[in-house]
């Protein structure tokens, strides 16, 4: 049975699509047989996974109105080693379209449900905004894993995020529950990121991962040559920092029922 999280943060620019790509990567390193699904109508992780959005016939969108399935749209990343279901801005009309279908905030779920014993990971890139596309990403895991950088405005997007977990776990998905917290684009000379990264600990306890992913520039240039930063240069900071998650990942999953 494939492990479906989503890689959420209410807050725009904190890593979020870095993440779901470069942990994409990695635990196709690791061996493990993993899907990205590209929820957000930028489609930028469809494009850092060296995929074309803009010559695409099929897409997350066609699935989620019921016009094709999992398998027909999803495509090789050629860099990454993992399957992507796609997204381009054609997505963005999905919202409209679905609130005219019934169960419009399981679509996703139920599509993924025919692949499930085809991947161990599938990993949900999701738009900021809690949308009807969000919904259904959040409807669809069993986990959320919230990347962040550690300062001040973060830590308030955090609560909402939380709550919002809350709300959907009592009314949407009970299987919904907090992963952990990924410390990204640290830099450790900022006396503020060690103090929030500092109350995270106290706060969180061990749903903080142990891993910490510096702020790295290879990382911020993997996407212009279409390849995850895991493989751009895996000699960097980085790329050795998403490695370590996917086994820090893998190594909290084996201790859960």
């Amino acid at each position: 049975m494939a492990r479906i999280f989503v890689v959420a943060n209410q807050k725009g620019g904190v890593g979020k699509t870095t993440t779901t790509v470069n942990l994409a990567a990695a635990l196709a390193r690791l061996g493990k047989r993993t899907l990205l699904v590209d929820l957000d109508p930028q489609g930028n992780a469809t494009m850092g996974s060296g995929i074309d959005k803009r010559t695409l016939q099929r897409t997350v969108y066609h699935v989620l109105i019921g016009m094709c399935d999992v398998a027909e749209a999803s495509r090789v990343s050629e860099s990454g080693g993992y399957r992507v279901l796609p997204a381009n801005r054609e997505l963005a009309g999905a919202e409209v379209e679905l609130v005219d279908f019934d169960e419009r905030e399981t679509r996703l779920k139920s599509a993924l449900a025919a692949v499930d014993d085809q991947y161990d990971f599938v990993l949900i890139d999701c738009p900021p905004s809690l949308s009807l596309l969000t919904l259904n990403g959040f409807c669809a895991a069993h986990g959320v894993i919230i990347p962040m950088q550690c300062e001040y405005y973060a830590l308030e997007g955090l609560s909402d995020l939380v709550n919002t977990i809350k709300k959907i776990h009592a009314n949407f998905n009970t299987d919904l529950t907090l992963i952990g917290l990924l410390r990204v684009m640290f830099d450790p000379r900022m006396t503020l990121a060690q103090q929030v990264s500092a109350q995270l600990e106290q706060h969180f306890g061990d749903k903080v991962f142990k891993t910490i992913v510096p702020r790295n520039v290879r990382l911020a240039e993997a996407p212009s040559y279409g390849q995850p930063g895991v493989v751009f240069d895996p000699t960097s900071k980085g790329a050795k920092a998403y490695i370590q998650f996917g086994e820090e990942l893998i190594e909290r999953l084996s201790h859960l029922p």
